[in-house]
């Protein structure tokens, strides 16, 4: 039976999209609460489409997951670091379930509809009510630091390795070896 070293190749490509995908929603949603800028509108629109995008492809993602094989951690990888690890990815993919879940029920809780590149609408999932926006939206941005704070982390932990101990992790999702 072969040893599985890597990452498939649709694991890789749906993590290398995802992650240039998400970095750049995570900037541009930053930038547009800074911003009152004519080009807010237009990024708003732009934002929840590719937010709901995220959304379907967390799902693929997680689809993909379950029906492929992890490569292991190096052996000598202490207990810490592996437990770091693992509670780093599980913060990732709730972060990635839960950023546009809550835009979505934030739009909703304040009245708005969420178009999807002009294409299609999605539904309703929550009536208009204040208190349901107000409380979506701090979500909404709440998770969207302690994500930031989890990119950087995952960030950190692949060039440690892939630069300083050189144990083949980060290559693992680089070139699947």
């Amino acid at each position: 039976m072969a040893v599985n070293k890597g990452y498939s190749a649709t694991s890789r490509t749906l993590h290398w999209t995802m992650a240039l995908l998400l970095i750049s929603m995570l900037f541009l949603g930053l930038s547009m609460v800074q911003s009152l800028a004519v080009w807010q509108v237009e990024a708003v629109a732009l934002h929840k489409s590719f937010g709901f995008l995220a959304l379907l492809l967390v799902v693929v993602r997680l689809i993909n997951k379950a029906f492929s094989v992890t490569p292991a951690l190096p052996n000598e990888l202490p207990a810490i670091q592996r437990l770091a690890a693992s509670i780093t990815h599980l913060g990732l993919y709730i972060a990635m379930i839960l950023m546009p879940l809550s835009g979505w029920l934030m739009q909703n809780a304040d009245g708005r509809v969420i178009q999807v590149f002009g294409l299609f609408t999605l539904p309703n999932l929550v009536d208009a009510d204040i208190k349901y926006f107000a409380f979506f939206r701090e979500l909404h941005g709440i998770t969207a630091w302690l994500f930031l704070v989890m990119i950087f982390m995952h960030i950190s932990a692949a060039l440690y390795h892939g630069l300083i101990k050189q144990d083949g992790v980060m290559s693992k999702m680089l070139s699947g070896k």
